[in-house]
C-alpha cells in the first residue's frame, strides 16, 4: 500500500515538474521563410539532401537540425549534417540499403555514403512517469537518462533537445527554417541557452555542461546566466560519465581548434578537475606554474595547428599536460623507494597514466606513444657516438623534440635551451656537419663490465659415468 502511494506521488511530482519545464520554455513556433535567411541548398552535403528527399518522398516528415543548420546560418562550414525525422529506425533502415542502426541509449539510423555518414535520428518525445515499459526510457537514481528511445512529433523534440541555437529545423520542402524554442534571436545575441530547467538537464545528461563550455569557445558567445549557475555546482555529475565517453568528448574540448579559450571556461566552471583530477592537483594560485604555463602553450601551438591545416596527435597533448605531474611522482618515487631514477620515471608513468585513464578512458594506443615520447626525453642529452642517429630513426622522435623546445620555452632553463638548440641544428644539417658537432661532445666513459666467476663443477660420484 504505500509503494503505491509512493510511486502515485512521484508521478503526479514529476507531471507537475514536466509542466513546469514546458511552460518555461514554449515560445510560439516561429517560420523564416527563405527571403530572411541564409542556408542555401548548395552548402549543404548531397548524400544529406539525398536522405531529406527520400524520407519525404516516402510520406514521413524530414529536417536538417543541428550544428549543421546553426553553422550554416553563423555562415560556417558544418563538418557534419544530421536529420531529424517522424520515421522510426526500422523504418529508415528499410529505405536505404546502406544504413545501420547504432546507439543503446537512444536508438540512430547512419545512413552510410562512403566515409560520410549521415545520422537519422526520430523525432524524441517526453518521458512519461511510471512508465511499464523500462525497455525505451531508464533514468538512473541521480537523474541521468540510460535510455531514451521514446519518440514523439516536431514540437516535443525541439523541446528534447540540448540548446536553443541547435533546436533549428531547415525543410527542403520548402526551404524555411522552424524555430519552436526562440533559437534564431539566441543566434543573433550570441547566447548559449538551455532548453528547460537547466540543472533537471544537467542531470539527465552531465556532458551537457562541457557542450554548453565548448560551444562557447567556438563560436565565441556567452553562456546566459540561468544556463551557466548550475554549473560549478554540479560539476561532479561529470564523474557518473562513462570514461570512454569522457574521452571522445576531452579532444572535442581540446583539439577542436578553440582549446585554450576552452580550457580557460572550463577551469572556470570547476569542470576541468572532473575530467583531469591529476593535473588540477598541481594548479597554483596564481596559475602560473611551469605545469599551467606548458598546458597553456601546448593549447596554443595545437589550436594553430589546426587553422594551419596540420595534423595534430592526441599523444603529444596528454605528453605534455602530464609531464610535470610525472616528474613530481618520480620525485617522490625515488625519495621514498631509494630506486634509480631511470626506474623511478618508469613507474611514475605507469602511476600517472593509469590515474588518468581512470577518468578518461586514454586508449592504449595512445599510452605506448605517450610512454615513448616520455622516455626519449631521458635520452636526449646522450648524443655521443651513433646515438643521435639512432634517436632520429625513433618514430616519435619529432614529438619528442617538440616536448624538449616547449620545456625549454617554459622553464627558460639554459641547458635545456642549449640542447633543444643543438637538435634543431642536427636534424638540418649535412652529415659531414653532424659528425662535427658529435665530435664536439665530451665521450662517456665506457661503462663497467662486470665479470660472472665461473661455475664450479659438482663433484663426480663413485660409481658413475
Amino acid at each position: 500500500m504505500f509503494t503505491r502511494v509512493a510511486n502515485f506521488c512521484r508521478k503526479v511530482l514529476s507531471r507537475e515538474e514536466s509542466m513546469a519545464n514546458d511552460a518555461i520554455a514554449q515560445p510560439h513556433m516561429s517560420v523564416i521563410p527563405r527571403e530572411q535567411h541564409t542556408i542555401s541548398r548548395k552548402d549543404i552535403s548531397e548524400n544529406a539532401l539525398k536522405v531529406l528527399y527520400r524520407l519525404n518522398k516516402a510520406g514521413y516528415e524530414a529536417y536538417l537540425v543541428g550544428g549543421g543548420v546553426r553553422d550554416l546560418l553563423l555562415g560556417k562550414k558544418p563538418k557534419d549534417f544530421d536529420v531529424t525525422t517522424s520515421a522510426t529506425p526500422e523504418q529508415v533502415r528499410k529505405l536505404f540499403r546502406n544504413c545501420r542502426l547504432v546507439g543503446r541509449r537512444f536508438r540512430l539510423a547512419h545512413v552510410m555514403f562512403g566515409p560520410e555518414i549521415i545520422e537519422v535520428a526520430t523525432f524524441r518525445g517526453h518521458h512519461e512517469a511510471g512508465a511499464s515499459d523500462r525497455t525505451t526510457s531508464q533514468r538512473g537514481q541521480n537523474g541521468m537518462l540510460l535510455r531514451d528511445n521514446i519518440f514523439g512529433s516536431i514540437e516535443e523534440d525541439a523541446q528534447r533537445r540540448d540548446f536553443t541555437i541547435n533546436s533549428l529545423y531547415y525543410s527542403v520542402a520548402d526551404f524555411t527554417v522552424r524555430d519552436y524554442v526562440g533559437g534564431m534571436q539566441d543566434l543573433k545575441e550570441g547566447l548559449i541557452r538551455l532548453i528547460g530547467t537547466p540543472e533537471t538537464r544537467y542531470r539527465e545528461d552531465p556532458v551537457r555542461m562541457l557542450r554548453a563550455v565548448r560551444f562557447a569557445a567556438k563560436l565565441n558567445m556567452r553562456i546566459s546566466p540561468e544556463t551557466a549557475e548550475p554549473i560549478p555546482r554540479l560539476a561532479t555529475l561529470i564523474n557518473d560519465v562513462p570514461p570512454a565517453r569522457l574521452f571522445e568528448e576531452a579532444l572535442k574540448l581540446l583539439q577542436a581548434g578553440h582549446g585554450f579559450e576552452t580550457y580557460n571556461l572550463l577551469r572556470e566552471y570547476n569542470l576541468f578537475q572532473p575530467l583531469f583530477p591529476t593535473i588540477t592537483r598541481y594548479f597554483t594560485e596564481n596559475g602560473d606554474s611551469p605545469m599551467e604555463r606548458m598546458i597553456a602553450q601546448v593549447l596554443k601551438n595545437t589550436d594553430t595547428r589546426i587553422r594551419n591545416d596540420m595534423r595534430v596527435n592526441p599523444a603529444f597533448l596528454f605528453a605534455a599536460m602530464f609531464w610535470y605531474p610525472l616528474l613530481e611522482t618520480a620525485q617522490r618515487i625515488t625519495q621514498e623507494s631509494g630506486l634509480a631514477y631511470y626506474d623511478a620515471f618508469a613507474l611514475a608513468a605507469n602511476d600517472v597514466l593509469d590515474e588518468g585513464c581512470r577518468t578518461l578512458a586514454i586508449p592504449k594506443r595512445i599510452t605506448t606513444l605517450v610512454r615513448d615520447i616520455w622516455q626519449l626525453q631521458l635520452r636526449m642529452s646522450r648524443r655521443q657516438g651513433k646515438r643521435a642517429w639512432k634517436l632520429m630513426e625513433h618514430p616519435k622522435f619529432r614529438a619528442a623534440f617538440d616536448l624538449l623546445s616547449l620545456r625549454a620555452e617554459i622553464e627558460r632553463n639554459q641547458e635545456l635551451q642549449r640542447l633543444a638548440q643543438w637538435w634543431a641544428e642536427f636534424q638540418v644539417s649535412a652529415p659531414p656537419e653532424q659528425k662535427d658537432m658529435l665530435t664536439g661532445l665530451d665521450e662517456e666513459p665506457e661503462p663497467r663490465r662486470r665479470h660472472r666467476r665461473p661455475r664450479k663443477r659438482a663433484p663426480r660420484r663413485e660409481g658413475t659415468a
